[in-house]
């Protein structure tokens, strides 16, 4: 049992400990969270079903986490209830008398005579030590005091202030780890949608998307409206670090795209033999066009914002951006398939037509058009109140440690006939220097007293 309570109040576990979640944490940075396993597919290959079995995805959720944050938060308390004991026996109670010989080994020191007897020696120094705010205790055995003085208490704590708020820190960390969450809402004008765990909605009013001279975006602006009972409560415009606080949810402006559902191409038509033919049309996903000359009908089964082909030679996307745009085709004559294939803006000669009959058609994708939307990040932390309660306990630990050092002030005072001996010494973690010219200014104004 003793070697248990040794190991969990090892300093060297709590380095290992803060090396292994320091890391992990920089993982959960890099990859993003809580997203579907089509986008970790798309972004990382057969790499995406690692990170999900490893839990890397859903970091702050997975159970190794939460185990190494409370394995470092029992550190804490060990190495804290270890330490503790004999800081509070000897704050609230303190050894008063002390031999003459424990006083001469430290360093800031000094003897005294007053020509005065012991009673009135001992209230001249009390006064004196309380005018620089010492709180001070006293005994006596026979013709002897013992004084102790200290101010500052609290600097003993310091360390001790500084683990509360750590803990503090970490059950904020495991709530918002357990009950926490966040989620992407994908909104096009006009659209409501339910709020996951929640008891209102969310619609989208307007969507404005600001650009600089040169074409890069400037601001995302989203008016957004909270719904309660199908009644609008709220209504503010939600921009980028200027997000909407309803209920202990938060949704910030994460991004745009467009809904590529239901987009609408521009296809261009051409004849190999005859250059002087050109047929422009505007198709939508599942829609017959009547090719015009022609006995031909063409429609589009699919449009891929970013084609890529997967490992496993699966059609994908690989973001929502238009980075490649592509779209599958077919051509019919009556109810008889004559070509289908895909077709890439980008690339206009790369095209994939299987024809079924021979035709001397040849397509490209010359423009494409779909609504835009607002992305806006969903964010449920019912831990944060817990982690700023713990960052105010931070600091105020840190302040009392090393900016609130305690000062403590020992003196035996011994009365022979009308005249007290003096033999003051004083101790102070940090600002000795500091300390010693209070001491020395004490002394000297207790040997000019009268």
């Amino acid at each position: 049992m003793k070697s248990l309570f040794k190991s969990l109040s090892s300093v060297k576990l709590a380095i290992v400990l803060l090396i292994i979640i320091t890391a992990a944490s920089g993982l959960g940075t890099l990859i993003p969270q809580l997203r579907s396993h089509d986008e970790y597919f798309a972004r990382y290959g057969q790499w995406a079903n690692l990170f999900q079995r490893l839990q890397l995805t859903k970091l702050y959720q997975s159970w190794w986490f939460i185990a190494l944050l409370l394995l470092f938060a029992l550190n804490i308390i060990v190495c804290t209830l270890d330490r503790l004991s004999p800081k509070l026996k000897r704050s609230f109670r303190p050894r008063v008398s002390v031999e003459e010989k424990e006083i001469a080994v430290l360093k800031i020191k000094e003897k005294l005579k007053k020509h005065m007897n012991l009673d009135s020696a001992r209230e001249l120094v009390k006064r004196e030590l309380s005018t620089k705010h010492y709180r001070v205790r006293e005994t006596q055995e026979e013709n002897k005091s013992f004084l102790y003085a200290r101010k500052r208490v609290l600097g003993w704590f310091g360390a001790d202030i500084v683990h509360l708020g750590i803990l503090i820190i970490i059950a904020g960390g495991i709530i918002s780890g357990i009950g926490g969450f966040r989620w992407n809402l994908t909104f096009s004008e006009g659209r409501i949608l339910e709020i996951p765990r929640a008891d209102f909605k969310l619609k989208l009013d307007k969507f404005e998307t600001e650009y600089y001279p040169n074409g890069s975006v400037k601001d995302w602006k989203s008016t957004l409206t909270v719904l309660e009972d199908e009644k609008p409560v709220l209504t503010k415009i939600v921009e980028v670090n200027h997000p909407l606080s309803y209920k202990g949810y938060v949704f910030y402006q994460s991004s745009y795209g467009w809904d590529w559902t239901s987009p609408s191409v521009e296809i261009w038509a051409k004849k190999r033999q005859n250059p002087s033919f050109l047929k422009k049309m505007e198709l939508k996903i599942r829609e017959r066009v009547p090719l015009e000359g022609e006995d031909i009908e063409v429609s589009m089964l699919e449009f891929i914002p970013d084609f890529v082909i997967g490992d496993q030679g699966q059609i994908t996307t690989r973001s929502l951006e238009p980075n490649n745009p592509a779209a599958f085709i077919e051509g019919w004559q009556g109810e008889e398939k004559i070509f289908s294939g895909w077709i890439f803006a980008k690339f206009p000669d790369f095209d994939r037509i299987h024809s079924e009959k021979e035709t001397d058609l040849t397509f490209e994708l010359k423009d494409f058009k779909a609504s835009q939307v607002s992305v806006i990040q969903l964010s449920k932390d019912p831990g944060v109140n817990f982690i700023w309660a713990g960052c105010i306990f931070l600091m105020l630990g840190l302040l009392f440690a090393f900016y609130w050092p305690t000062r403590e002030i020992r003196m035996v005072m011994e009365g022979i006939g009308n005249k007290t001996e003096i033999i003051a010494g004083g101790i102070a973690s940090k600002s000795k220097d500091a300390f010693q010219s209070e001491f020395a200014k004490i002394t000297e104004s207790i040997r000019r007293s009268k």
